[in-house]
């Protein structure tokens, strides 16, 4: 097995927005597009109306850069609102979350498709996604999601900016929160079959990463529509033991509420399991928990993490919390900044509040938007000084670092960023995608210091 991480292949400009999950279908795109370097791909986001102003950014800038490209734009913002986009003149194509990734088949490929006269000898390929970049079709194809009743294991072969892989597990969501517009990106969710995530898995780590990530828009809620109706913790036990090899294993955002004793178990107890949570909170207050239709209440959700901490001290918590939901007063507020002390949050995100169309929050009484941003950036340094806390108690211990690209920083077990000295072996290549002991030194801004241990 190779020690580093796969070399980055010839082919698109692939730019993607958001979420963990745009970066292994981003991924999976360059793979089916390999040898196409006259092709930009901008895999749009829309969580938030911010989000889909940077895409709009994106999309300009790109064009500028790249005047004679085909530039194509999918992913959740060109689901949801594909008109704004076809209105761009910088923008030749634009394709919904189904079309991006269709194959006609099931499950997807992971080579690239036959673009003029183009294949990889002894793969199967897709047609489909390169028709859609103007080979046939019409300008704009967005189909409707919410008729996907599957999705397809995109298996990637090599991931271009990142010493880890994030590999598709689950896809869409079945709730409906107040403020949320993805499902209608995404769909109702459906699940990767486990066969195929083992097989997925196992190939990249035979590729030299040691870390995979599994990622999905609502993950906890892996399983039910399959067979059996296998769980997520029965999914992480089969990777284990079937990819022995495989090094680290991390989870993406979970849903508390669907945490159940075989997945929390994992989470504290299996060393491969990074301790590294992400909990979708959303919010501190149980009236606009209530409001949002969120299904946990704050006790719930400090009750977690007081016990996953109390079997694994140095699990590290993430949040997602939105600041400004509408009807949030001054006490609901507080309540939200508390939160993150009360769930010792150290890897918080926050967002102001973002009245999607279409969405039931978009009709409720809104906050002035110069409060909701008071009231975001409030939080966001809350946020980061308990962050820079914990950093700080982390300094003079040893950790274990994964080695991104550039050859000197990366994200700890606990998903701290750690920073090797400028000229340090850190620089050497044979480092990079490898776990390597180092002993931290201090910290810099939201970074730790480190060298290596020999």
């Amino acid at each position: 097995m190779a020690d580093t991480a796969a070399p980055v292949l010839a082919g698109p400009e692939i730019i993607s927005m958001g979420c963990r999950l745009n970066i292994a279908e981003g991924e999976a795109m360059r793979a089916l597009l390999a040898g196409r370097d006259d092709v930009v791909v901008i895999n749009s986001c829309a969580v938030t109306n911010e989000a889909v102003r940077q895409t709009r950014q994106a999309i300009r800038k790109a064009r500028k850069a790249r005047p004679d490209a085909q530039l194509v734009v999918t992913g959740c913002a060109a689901q949801t609102d594909p008109a704004m986009f076809a209105a761009m003149p910088e923008v030749d194509r634009v394709l919904g979350n189904v079309e991006k990734l269709s194959s006609g088949k099931y499950p997807l490929p992971f080579v690239p498709s036959e673009v003029e006269g183009r294949t990889r000898e002894g793969s199967e390929t897709s047609l489909d996604f390169a028709r859609e970049l103007g080979v046939v079709g019409d300008r704009v194809k967005v189909s409707d999601i919410m008729a996907v009743r599957q999705t397809a294991p995109h298996l990637v072969t090599s991931f271009a900016e990142h010493a880890r892989a994030f590999v598709e597990v689950q896809n869409g969501c079945d709730h409906r929160c107040t403020f949320c517009i993805i499902p209608y990106g995404r769909g109702n969710s459906r699940s990767v079959p486990a066969g195929a995530v083992v097989d997925a898995v196992r190939a990249l780590v035979e590729r030299g990463y040691a870390e995979v990530v599994l990622t999905g828009v609502d993950v906890t809620s892996y399983g039910p529509d399959l067979p059996g109706s296998p769980t997520l913790g029965m999914l992480i036990e089969r990777i284990l033991r079937l990819v022995p090899e495989l090094k680290r294993l991390r989870l993406s955002s979970l849903d508390g509420v669907e945490v159940d004793d075989r997945l929390f178990d994992l989470i504290t107890g299996e060393p491969r399991v990074m301790p590294h949570v992400h909990l979708s909170l959303q919010s501190g207050d149980d009236m606009i928990l209530k409001r949002m239709k969120r299904r946990h209440s704050r006790a719930q959700a400090i009750a977690l993490v007081e016990r996953m901490k109390a079997k694994r001290s140095e699990i590290a918590i993430g949040a997602d919390l939105i600041a400004g939901f509408p009807t949030e007063d001054e006490a609901m507020h507080a309540n939200n900044l508390s939160i993150l002390e009360a769930c010792d949050v150290v890897h918080g995100h926050i967002f102001p509040f973002s009245p999607r169309a279409g969405t039931p929050a978009a009709r409720m009484p809104q906050l002035d938007r110069a409060l909701v941003k008071a009231r975001a950036a409030e939080m966001r340094t809350a946020a980061q000084a308990r962050a820079a806390r914990w950093r700080a108690s982390l300094v003079r211990t040893r950790q274990q670092l994964l080695v991104e690209r550039d050859g000197r920083t990366g994200h700890g077990e606990n998903f701290v960023r750690i920073a090797l000295p400028p000229n340090s072996d850190g620089h050497d290549p044979s480092h990079i995608g490898r776990i390597v002991p180092v002993a931290i030194t201090g910290q810099s801004g939201d970074m730790l210091k480190a060298e290596i241990e020999t």
